[in-house]
């Protein structure tokens, strides 16, 4: 079975991929087709895209409005993301990303990490930025022309208030009540879902598992823009499969977001150095093994006098739930970016934010928990320097 599955998952990913592509090949209206319906297919695939590299769809979709526009007067009336000024910058800073990615394979993950962390800050401002502009734009755009193919036209000759040429009147405002909202809620699902990407390579501690990633996300998000040239509805399908993905993982995915804004936050303020570990009630994260709590959940970390509790909010809204953990065989892994709690046989209960780093001993004394321990890339370099006759301790579980 364990042979099968890569094989059945190659095919699966070849098919998804040639489908849509052979889809496209056969159809004859893509190209005259300028319906309303069509202006919505394309709408959903350039939100999409949008969401799933910000930067990268931002830029590109304001680079294709330009120079798709041929009038200078035209040109100078585009949005301010059609205009030189931004996404000449953007596209620019998309490849120095590419770049970064393309040496951090070979380079030592400790080099390559500053930059994952400011990256991850990039990828959420510019989808605030697009969520908050863009979409917008976008979703308007396609309001104004439903709204101009269905609005009857009052013909002279009719009597009465057909003489008022309704059709003057612009009603694409009502329509944005609806496809506005619409739209941000799909870019912010879907952008959730590609956003988690950046996250996990801030947890990845080697540059080629980093570049797989970023090429699996790059490919989708060409195989969208190559089948939105060739024909909108096969791009739009496409689209939507990759919606309903995203939503069926958008807790896993929130999560996620959470996790790597508090790890960029504490990583580029250097927050450890001002950070004291409470007496009781510490923020922090878990693993996945704590029982009955997803991973990365976010909250509260308790003493009480017959253990350990952790608190938490689902969506960090709801009602708060709280679980007892038991603190016996339970120590503190000292990483070299992430520390974690262990317990029993290198089970990872918690995931310490880096604002616990140099506090791994206060933590331990505040719950009561066994010696430190080195983990993650300081437990593979003390093996090494084991393994050559170096001095590193020998560590045990208590």
């Amino acid at each position: 079975m364990k042979r099968i599955a890569p094989l059945f998952l190659i095919a699966l990913t070849c098919a998804i991929i040639v489908t849509p592509l052979w889809a496209a090949t056969n159809s004859t209206s893509a190209s005259s087709d300028r319906s309303p319906g069509s202006g919505v297919a394309g709408a959903v695939s350039t939100v999409t895209g949008m969401a799933i590299s910000p930067l990268l769809g931002t830029g590109a979709y304001g680079a294709y409005q330009y120079f798709t526009t041929k009038d200078e007067e035209a040109r100078a009336k585009l949005p301010w993301y059609a205009q030189w000024s931004f996404f000449g910058p953007a596209l620019l800073l998309v490849g120095l990303v590419a770049a970064k990615d393309s040496l951090g394979a070979v380079v030592p993950p400790g080099w390559k990490k500053p930059l994952d962390v400011l990256e991850t800050i990039e990828n959420k401002a510019s989808g605030l930025v697009a969520a908050g502009a863009v979409v917008p734009f976008t979703m308007a755009a396609v309001s104004k022309m439903i709204v101009a193919d269905v609005t009857p036209v009052a013909d002279p000759a009719t009597p009465g208030l057909a003489m008022l040429h309704f059709g003057a009147i612009d009603f694409s405002w009502l329509l944005n009540i609806l496809t506005v909202p619409f739209g941000i809620a799909v870019f912010a699902v879907v952008w959730m879902a590609s956003h988690a990407i950046n996250v996990l390579i801030l947890l990845s501690p080697w540059g080629a598992i980093d570049a797989a990633l970023k090429g699996a996300r790059t490919a989708l998000l060409g195989l969208i823009t190559l089948t939105a040239t060739i024909n909108p509805w096969v791009s739009a399908a496409l689209s939507i499969v990759v919606i309903i993905v995203a939503w069926l993982v958008a807790g896993w995915s929130f999560r996620l977001m959470i996790f790597g804004s508090a790890f960029s936050w504490d990583f580029f303020t250097l927050r450890r150095c001002r950070f004291k570990v409470a007496p009781n009630d510490n923020k922090l994260f878990t693993g996945g093994n704590l029982p009955e709590v997803p991973v990365r959940t976010y909250g509260r970390l308790h003493k009480t006098e017959t253990g350990l509790t952790f608190t938490f909010k689902p969506w960090l809204v709801l009602p708060a739930k709280t679980v007892n953990v038991s603190a016996e065989r339970m120590v503190v892994g000292r990483g070299l970016f992430l520390s974690t709690m262990i317990h029993a046989e290198n089970e990872t209960y918690f995931l310490l934010p880096p604002r616990y780093r140099g506090h791994e001993e206060e933590l331990t004394s505040t719950y009561g928990l066994g010696p430190v321990r080195p983990a993650g890339l300081r437990k593979a370099w003390s093996a090494m320097r084991e393994l050559f006759g170096g001095s590193a301790a020998k560590t045990q579980m208590v």
